[in-house]
């Protein structure tokens, strides 16, 4: 996890009622993710390792997680806005879109194949929650129908490793602060 010191909390946030989740986090802007999640692997949908430098270094990368594949707001709005406005976010200096999951790759790679994902936004498996967990990003779900440790839903645009917005929703079932929108707008 972060250290305190790398505190600074400049976010976006939609309505005011939503201020105080916004800024209830211990993940802050200005942090670096290579550092937090250096230990934590990741798995492309080949099935291939892959660790936070390959991702992040030398890049400027849109990060989004969402709480599972197959799932409705995720398959019906989040990751097809990504989808949608690829080239338009890549138009602003973006080298790639990257969606991160806690769930295998096997999983990864069919719900990529059924939303034609292709190559505008890569997706990464997090089957044991460890990248998810060292960002901040895990939540308990375990009461619901997701059963267990999942990841919140949240977009980051983070720049060689550092994190320059971060944009986290207050319900899973909100699509707004994370929205590929939102993310374009603040480009």
């Amino acid at each position: 996890m972060l250290s305190q010191a790398a505190k600074l909390t400049t976010r976006v946030c939609a309505p005011s009622s939503m201020v105080k989740a916004c800024f209830a986090r211990s993940y802050t802007v200005g942090a670096n993710v290579i550092n937090a999640a250096a230990d934590a692997p990741l798995y492309d949908i080949t099935g291939k390792k892959v660790n936070a430098n390959d991702v992040f270094k030398g890049k400027k990368v849109v990060l989004f997680g969402l709480p599972g594949a197959f799932t409705p707001v995720c398959s019906s709005k989040h990751v097809p806005g990504f989808v949608q406005h690829s080239e338009a976010i890549k138009g602003k200096g973006v080298d790639d879109i990257v969606c991160v999951s806690i769930n295998d790759h096997f999983v990864m790679k069919a719900w990529g194949a059924s939303m034609n994902v292709a190559e505008k936004v890569t997706l990464l498996a997090d089957p044991s929650g460890k990248f998810t967990k060292a960002i901040g990003m895990d939540t308990d779900l375990s009461d619901s129908a997701f059963h267990g440790g999942r990841s919140k839903r949240y977009a980051m645009v983070i720049d060689n490793g550092v994190v320059k917005t971060e944009n986290v929703e207050e319900k899973l079932q909100n699509l707004e602060l994370s929205a590929a929108e939102s993310i374009l707008k603040g480009l």
